[in-house]
């Protein structure tokens, strides 16, 4: 009777390790290579202008089983890229990005809301030039399989929110140039 009972408590242990791995958060790290943040505005009502950052890192824990995750990205703001190296220059001034003073910018969650399986949006706190506020980003999509070609766990979405740059102190040339950015992010990550 014994035995009988301690290969029970063993099958209850295993069982409870193997549900807890299941359950367990995974980390990914932010592949820099597919991540790409990018933001647009108003120029004098001609034209949205597309701007993006080609460096930006960070990491996403995600517990799909209890639907909860956070998400923690850096966006290196001297890789600002306009597709005029004289403007890329311009950006990074005091008037706006002032890169020299704030080489990043940094998005930390505070709260990710899901619907079903899949995150929605995303509320947590921006940071350009050392001013915080509160934003909330709107997931539009959002995948989690294998990595076809890294053969290991990966995640993917896209999202966007809008800021007023003026309430970041780079408001120069509002509201001619628009004041309203719309920033995007396209984001992988790969599991650690």
């Amino acid at each position: 009777m014994k035995s009988i009972q301690r290969s029970i408590a063993a099958l209850a242990f295993i069982g409870a390790a193997a549900t807890s791995a299941v359950a367990a958060p995974v980390t990914y790290a932010v592949d820099g290579s597919h991540t790409f943040p990018r933001f647009s505005y108003s120029h004098f009502g001609y034209s949205t202008q597309l701007s993006s950052f080609s460096k930006t890192s960070g990491t996403v824990v995600l517990d799909a089983e209890a639907k909860t995750a956070s998400v923690d990205i850096v966006i290196d703001t001297k890789s600002v890229n306009t597709n005029f190296a004289d403007f890329n220059e311009h950006i990074q001034g005091e008037d706006f990005l002032d890169t020299a003073k704030f080489p990043k910018a940094t998005f930390k969650s505070t709260k990710v809301v899901f619907d079903g399986n899949k995150p929605q949006s995303i509320e947590g706190q921006l940071t350009i030039k050392g001013v915080t506020k509160p934003v909330t980003l709107t997931v539009t999509s959002f995948q989690a399989m294998p990595h076809p070609m890294l053969k290991k766990p990966a995640i993917g979405a896209n999202a966007f929110t809008v800021i007023k740059r003026s309430e970041f102190n780079a408001g120069k040339y509002a509201p001619y140039v628009g004041d309203d950015v719309r920033i995007d992010i396209a984001i992988e990550a790969i599991a650690q």
